[in-house]
């Protein structure tokens, strides 16, 4: 699978061109004309004044810093999955052992971010493959979640495509993923429900055929 995407301004190709579209994050046509530096200059303005809103004094030396900070985080930390250019490549090896049975990567931590109020969506994926013809490395299981992760977000469509992501990268079906997670936004406001976790799940291929399979998946992540 081809990953180059072209990285400036209105001539890049849209963040999910590659996955179906009802797995596609909103994002608008003209999302990536302002530089990352032009977007934290607008949020930091924007933030002021929301902060100013609140009544709070940004002459105090603890908050007059604030509103770069927060803008910063969305642009480079929080949301930077947003932007193709951090789409990882997911590079094959030859699978010249042979290795056929299950590959596992769980607890792989995951920091996403609500999209309807904004808040940290904190938890653990789990993905699976079985080899076939390649092999890939393992720490690119782990950055293609937090590529993904790394958005305002639904748990549902996350793990959806994470999935997609690696059956296109890999070249196989036989792909599960597994998402459990806390959502703040059901922690700190609304039910204020500490206890409650969420999972969602998605079996492609052999995963979603074969029960023992699927049993021996759930089993080694304690499921």
């Amino acid at each position: 699978m081809d990953n180059a995407v072209p990285v400036s301004g209105s001539n890049l190709r849209p963040a999910d061109a590659h996955l179906p579209a009802d797995l596609h994050t909103p994002l608008r046509a003209d999302a990536f004309v302002l530089s990352d530096e032009e977007k934290i200059a607008g949020i930091t303005d924007h933030f002021r004044e929301i902060m100013q809103l609140l009544g709070l004094d940004l002459t105090d030396d603890s908050l007059a810093g604030t509103p770069r900070r927060v803008a910063k985080m969305y642009v480079q930390e929080w949301f930077r999955g947003l932007h193709p250019e951090h789409r990882p490549e997911v590079r094959l090896f030859d699978n010249r052992y042979q290795y056929g049975q299950m590959l596992l990567e769980r607890d792989i931590t995951l920091f996403s971010c609500c999209e309807h109020h904004f808040v940290p969506i904190i938890g653990k994926a789990h993905v699976a493959y079985l080899p076939g013809e390649n092999v890939v490395g393992l720490s690119k299981l782990n950055r293609v979640v937090q590529y993904y992760a790394r958005r305002p977000q639904v748990q549902e469509r996350l793990t959806r495509q994470i999935a997609e992501e690696l059956k296109q990268s890999l070249h196989t079906d036989n792909v599960a993923v597994l998402i459990e997670a806390d959502h703040l936004c059901v922690m700190s406001r609304g039910v204020n429900d500490t206890s409650s976790s969420t999972i969602t799940a998605e079996y492609s291929g052999a995963f979603g055929t074969d029960a023992t399979l699927r049993a021996e998946f759930l089993r080694l992540i304690g499921k």
